[in-house]
C-alpha cells in the first residue's frame, strides 16, 4: 500500500506525495479582501506539500464575512493572487483555491448586507467582525430565483481562480457554511426543492459542482465535505441518508478528489459521538478520498496503508511546520503553534516559523 511519500494523481494534479494541506484561514489579506505579497512567501514556504488547498477564499462580498480573509471574485483579487501561486509553482508546489460561501456565519457589518442561508436561522455563537465578536444575526432565506445567480457567482470564482495560476479548485461545503447548511435538517427547513428530503438538501451540492466542474473541468474540481458532528451549529440527525447519496453524486460527477473532514470523539475543536462516515463512503466514491481531522504521523501512515485513504489533509501542523513532509519523513520534532497569531494580520506566526536543520 502506498505511504505519505508515494505520489498520486488527483484529476489533473500531479501531487509528489500524500501529504496535503488542508485550508487554514489566516487573516493576511487587505480589509478589501486583497491577497498581499506576505502570502506569497507563507505559501512558498509550505510547497512542498504534496497538493496545497488555499485558505477559505471569498466568492462574493455577499459570502465572505471574515475580517482580512482574501476574495476571487474581482480582477484586482485575481492578479494579487498572481504572486502566490507562481511562488509555490516555483519550488514543485502544486495549489488550489478553495472557494468559499459562508451562508449565515457572515455578519453585515463585514459586508455591508444580510446574510443568506437556507433558511432564517441564526448560528449559534458570535461573529468575528472588524469591531470584535458580535452574535450571528437572523439570516434572509434564499429564494429559489436566487439560486441561478449563486451559481453564476461560483462560476466566475472557478474562472478567476484558474485565471490567477491555482491549478484547481475545492467547493468548500462543510463547516457549516452555506452548501452544508442546505445538507443539514438543523439548518436548513425549506419546504421546497432545496429543503426536506435529503434528495433535494443535496441539489445545491450537485448544481454548484456541476456548474463549477462544467467550468473549469471536473478534473480540476474538488469537494470538502464534513459529514458527521455539529460543525458551528450545522448538525444533520441522520447524516448517512444524506453524505452518502451526496458522495454518490460526486462520484458520478468524477471530482478530482474529496475531502473529509471528521469529527471523533476527543477533536481538538468540536467533538461528536456520531460515527465517522468515511468507510461507508469509500464504498460508493471511487475518487481520491482525503481525510482530514487531528491525524498524527502514525495515524497517517496506517490510513493509507489500510486503505482508509488515498492522501492526509493536515492543518494545524502546517502553521508552525512549513516544511512538515521533510520533518515527517525524517521523523523530526514538530514545532508547536502560537494560536494567539493565527489571525493577527503580522509577519509574526505566520512566516517566520523556521525550517528543520
Amino acid at each position: 500500500m502506498p505511504s505519505l511519500f508515494d505520489p498520486i494523481r488527483v484529476g489533473s494534479i500531479e501531487a509528489r506525495n500524500r501529504v496535503f494541506m488542508a485550508p487554514l484561514t489566516r487573516a493576511r489579506a487587505t480589509r478589501e479582501h486583497v491577497p498581499t505579497p506576505i502570502m506569497a512567501e507563507y505559501y512558498g514556504q509550505r510547497a512542498g506539500a504534496g497538493l496545497i488547498i488555499s485558505e477559505a477564499t471569498g466568492i462574493s462580498r455577499e459570502g465572505l464575512g471574515w475580517p482580512f480573509a482574501p476574495g476571487i471574485w474581482s480582477d484586482e483579487q485575481v492578479e494579487a493572487w498572481k504572486p502566490v501561486t507562481d511562488a509555490v509553482h516555483a519550488r514543485g508546489g502544486k495549489i488550489v483555491c478553495q472557494l468559499w460561501h459562508m451562508g449565515r456565519m457572515v455578519h453585515s457589518s463585514v459586508t455591508g448586507q444580510q446574510p443568506v442561508a437556507p433558511s432564517a436561522i441564526a448560528a449559534p455563537g458570535q461573529a468575528h467582525t472588524y469591531e470584535g465578536k458580535k452574535d450571528y444575526e437572523v439570516p434572509r432565506p434564499l429564494e429559489i430565483s436566487e439560486i441561478p445567480r449563486l451559481l453564476d457567482t461560483y462560476e466566475r470564482a472557478a474562472r478567476n481562480a484558474v485565471a490567477a495560476g491555482f491549478d484547481g479548485v475545492q467547493i468548500h461545503a462543510a463547516n457549516g457554511y452555506l452548501i452544508d447548511e442546505f445538507l443539514r435538517d438543523s439548518a436548513n427547513h425549506r419546504d421546497d426543492a432545496y429543503g426536506g428530503a435529503p434528495q433535494n438538501r443535496v441539489r445545491l451540492l450537485r448544481e454548484v459542482t456541476e456548474r463549477v466542474a462544467g467550468t473549469i473541468g471536473a478534473e480540476r474540481t474538488a469537494v470538502r465535505l464534513s459529514p458527521n458532528g455539529n460543525s458551528q451549529g450545522a448538525i444533520d440527525s441522520d447524516p448517512l441518508t444524506v453524505f452518502l447519496p451526496a458522495a454518490k453524486i460526486l462520484d458520478v460527477l468524477k471530482i478530482a478528489f474529496l475531502e473529509l473532514r471528521e469529527l471523533g470523539a476527543d477533536g481538538t475543536f468540536g467533538k461528536t459521538d456520531q460515527p465517522k462516515l468515511s468507510p461507508y463512503i469509500r464504498e460508493v466514491f471511487t475518487g481520491p478520498l482525503v481525510l482530514n481531522q487531528d491525524y498524527s504521523p502514525e495515524d497517517a501512515a496506517w490510513a493509507l496503508e489500510s486503505g482508509a485513504a488515498d492522501a492526509i489533509a493536515f492543518g494545524r501542523k502546517f502553521i508552525s511546520n512549513p516544511d512538515l513532509v521533510h520533518r515527517l519523513r525524517g521523523r523530526l520534532a514538530l514545532a508547536p503553534d502560537d494560536m494567539k497569531t493565527w489571525y493577527s494580520q503580522e509577519p509574526e506566526g505566520y512566516v517566520d516559523y523556521p525550517a528543520a536543520r
